[in-house]
């Protein structure tokens, strides 16, 4: 297995160092989104997570919506940025240009929806712009086409393949279209969590691994 520097070494070497900061950035912003729901539930006494939505914590009835909804405008402004970095990842590794293209698609949208719901609190209708967000479902894909044909990327891939299958098995129980029932009043809340874990987590792992990969392309580089 291919040993790989340290993510912030000092020596750390200029080529791909946007690139790489861009990934930094999609590796931050889903930590700084779980970090500002814990907070944004601390500063809402009785938030019940099994009946009530993420959304409710930038709502009227939250005692500082703020915190949550300058989290979620946060976060969308680093999805954008991480989708910049997944597309420069993929044409530097050799990928598809077109793969590229659409990530930063997906991810671009995904951050206008966020930043728009974030300024249209729920439950104003606007607020739906936040559903753009669901196109990262298929980033996954289209960052799998864009790496097939890049060498060591066969894990990621895989692990790629999985996140998306966990998304359309939590979409088409989540929409009813299976299991009707299910998912229900008393327990919606925790659907929508383990959605919002899946659908944002992944970007944090996949950002991570192809930093990774573009610092010790760069290394390698140097040493030449």
């Amino acid at each position: 297995m291919t040993a790989y520097p340290p993510p912030f070494a000092a020596e750390a070497p200029a080529r791909y160092r946007r690139r790489r900061i861009l990934l930094h950035i999609g590796v931050a912003a889903p930590i700084f989104a779980f970090v500002a729901v814990l907070i944004a539930v601390a500063a809402y006494p009785g938030f019940d997570h099994a009946r009530q939505f993420l959304s409710d914590l930038g709502g009227a009835k939250a005692r500082f919506p703020f915190i949550f909804n300058f989290g979620v405008a946060i976060s969308g402004a680093g999805a954008m940025a991480a989708g910049f970095g997944f597309a420069l990842a993929v044409v530097a590794l050799g990928g598809s240009r077109i793969a590229a293209a659409l990530i930063a698609l997906c991810f671009a949208l995904a951050g206008v929806g966020m930043i728009i719901s974030s300024y249209y609190v729920y439950p104003d209708p606007r607020h739906l712009a936040i559903n753009l967000g669901l196109g990262i479902q298929i980033a996954p894909v289209c960052l799998i086409w864009g790496l097939s044909k890049v060498d060591g990327m066969t894990r990621l891939r895989w692990f790629l393949a999985g996140v998306f299958a966990a998304m359309a098995v939590l979409t088409v129980i989540t929409k009813h279209l299976v299991f009707k029932g299910m998912v229900n009043d008393l327990n919606v809340g925790w659907w929508e969590r383990a959605f919002a874990i899946v659908l944002v987590g992944w970007t944090g792992v996949a950002a991570w691994v192809l930093e990774r990969r573009l610092m010790h392309l760069a290394h390698e580089a140097d040493a030449d």
